[in-house]
């Protein structure tokens, strides 16, 4: 089975390879049919009974309905603050289901209401942007699960229309009477595919060693890869696909090779906002710096974030909680 590639080169005099139906009732029988009443007047009640007008509903009163709306309002942009201010994946996942069932909660409360007959189709319409609203909230939870979204950012710009739908209500509805129903308090920004340059350092270490690195990124994703040497991290850089780079200078030590995959790199949050994948290698690499009377030696590193025939370095999947950022 094809696997990463993961190649120590020992240079200077050496090089190593380590390989990485319902049916009818009869009617009555005998006599003639008769039926009983007067048609028309007021004789004796049929058989159904007399017939009944549904109850009226009495529309509350603005600062009644003003006292339904305001602590709706206050949870549920709340609900979506704490979805803005994610800063991991699966925080993001359950803060999305979490909005989802106070939105649509709230939709349901609201639309059992009688609001001012004169804000009656502003409130049907917010109610109704609520509900779409909540809804895409929940189906972003399994798409953050599947990480084809990542980071917040990204689901508000994949929910743009529904927010701004949603918007658009909350605003007619509070000119309507001043009622507290602003719950967006964020603006989506457009799809992006943002990049950095081939071998930019995410976050840039001590190299003044020996040894070299070079990465081949065959994925079709770019990739941020990050060397931990012990609980801290070393260096990170950027490596588009299609591509190689090589890092000089690492020092001697031992070092395990975290890289994640994606598209649109967001450099506030140090993530891939679409698309996102996180993994490590299982066997850590060892830099070495030997001297001789005669010669130095040491360790040179190559390798590959994709499947190649041949490769004998095994990856693993990482929890994005683990993942150093």
């Amino acid at each position: 089975m094809a696997a990463p590639r993961l190649i120590p080169c020992a240079l200077v005099l050496a090089t190593l390879t380590l390989g990485a139906c319902s049916a009818t009732p009869p009617g009555p029988s005998g006599g003639a049919p008769t039926a009983g009443g007067v048609a028309g007047g007021a004789g004796e009640p049929s058989a159904t009974g007399p017939s009944q007008a549904p109850p009226s509903v009495t529309a509350l009163a603005p600062e009644a309905y003003k006292g339904e709306l305001e602590p709706r309002r206050k949870t549920m942009a709340d609900a979506l603050k704490a979805v803005v201010d994610a800063r991991s994946v699966k925080s993001l996942g359950s803060r999305l289901e979490s909005a989802g069932e106070e939105l649509d909660g709230a939709a349901t409360a609201l639309a059992a209401l009688s609001p001012p007959e004169q804000v009656r189709p502003q409130h049907e319409a917010y109610v109704s942007s609520l509900r779409d609203f909540a809804t895409g909230l929940t189906a972003a939870a399994g798409r953050v699960g599947s990480r084809d979204l990542c980071t917040s950012g990204a689901v508000l710009t994949d929910l743009d229309d529904r927010l701004e739908d949603l918007d658009k209500a909350g605003e007619a509805l509070q000119k309507a009477g001043d009622y507290p129903a602003d719950v967006v308090t964020v603006k989506a920004k457009g799809k992006q595919s943002r990049r950095l340059g081939n071998g930019t350092f995410v976050r840039r270490g001590s190299l003044n060693g020996r040894g070299s690195l070079q990465i081949h990124n065959g994925d079709s994703r770019d990739a941020v890869v990050t060397l931990m040497r012990g609980k801290s991290k070393a260096f990170s850089v950027y490596v588009r696909k299609k591509t190689k780079y090589k890092i000089q200078g690492v020092s001697d030590g031992t070092y395990r090779i975290f890289f994640t995959h994606g598209v649109d790199w967001d450099g506030k949050s140090r993530a891939f906002t679409r698309d996102c994948g996180f993994e490590r290698f299982q066997e850590s690499v060892k830099f070495k710096t030997t001297y001789t009377s005669t010669r130095i030696r040491w360790h040179d590193w190559r390798v590959t974030l994709h499947a190649i025939s041949g490769g004998n370095a095994k990856t693993t999947g990482v929890d994005p909680e683990d993942f150093p950022s």
